[in-house]
């Protein structure tokens, strides 16, 4: 964190001490592009539209962020017509990994720079608890309308693992994990407004002087759609405490052991495996 970014936070905690009783909420619209290669495999045409308006559609989620001047929690809004079905779990994995960020219920505290993950991994809770990432923001000077807010620009670069789809879901491909995983530096560009004076935000993003309203990496753009300030009806932010305690670092381990199987799994049903 640059000494202009840290002065900055410093002025904002203070400003927000004076309010202690400070909360609101922001809706955020989130996608993500999944780009499969379903060329030279043996599906019919009208299954390969299915299969990819069926990923367009799992990387279309809803989040809330409930948030005060010290805490959030970051919850993904479940909709009835989730196109994922049984396999919610494994859907959700697999975004994740795409996203690079944060599923589950996620909580932050900005004060310990601490976060708290629960998240469910075919059908077993776990509960990650870690140190915040740290960003290098850097502000700019360019600005936009976000709804009713002015938001300013700032950027980052985060180094990110995603699967390398090309090889995941590919015939005959190497059977070897760190083949279907792909390492790479990202530029992160977000928007926020020193109009609601908290360095809060979606997923495990934090740290400007003012509410992230809008992020976007590689692949994923969060956009806020709605805030409420102080609204009548308190939400209470719990710090998650249920699953198996874990760093992010031995989850990830899991979480790659998982996918090497969903891989498998994926190459041993063949091209009429799977139910649309």
């Amino acid at each position: 964190m640059t000494r202009s970014l840290l002065i900055f936070s410093i002025l904002f905690v203070m400003a927000q001490g004076k309010a202690q009783d400070f909360q609101g909420q922001a809706v955020y619209e989130s996608k993500t592009q999944i780009n499969i290669d379903l060329s030279g495999r043996n599906i019919p045409e009208d299954r390969k539209k299915r299969i990819q308006e069926r990923m367009k559609q799992m990387g279309e989620r809803s989040y809330v962020l409930d948030f005060n001047r010290t805490e959030s929690i970051f919850k993904e809004e479940e909709k009835l017509d989730s196109p994922q079905g049984g396999n919610g779990g494994r859907g959700r994995m697999f975004m994740s990994m795409m996203s690079g960020g944060a599923g589950g219920d996620y909580y932050k505290n900005v004060t310990d720079a601490q976060y708290k993950n629960k998240v469910e991994l075919f059908g077993k809770i776990f509960l990650i608890n870690d140190s915040l990432p740290t960003w290098e923001w850097k502000l700019g000077s360019e600005s936009k309308k976000i709804g009713q807010y002015t938001a300013y620009k700032a950027t980052a670069i985060k180094q990110v693992r995603r699967p390398n789809t090309a090889a995941m879901f590919r015939r005959g491909a190497a059977r070897d994990s760190a083949a279907t995983m792909i390492e790479k530096e990202v530029t992160v560009t977000a928007w926020y407004t020193p109009e609601i004076p908290i360095n809060q935000g979606p997923s495990d993003y934090w740290g400007l002087p003012g509410l992230i309203l809008e992020v976007a990496d590689d692949v994923t753009t969060m956009v806020c759609s709605k805030i409420t300030i102080n609204p009548q009806d308190k939400v209470a932010i719990k710090v998650p405490k249920k699953g198996k305690v874990v760093s992010q670092e031995e989850f990830d381990a899991i979480a790659r052991k998982k996918t090497q199987e969903m891989r498998e799994n994926f190459r041993n049903r063949g091209p009429r495996g799977g139910r649309q």
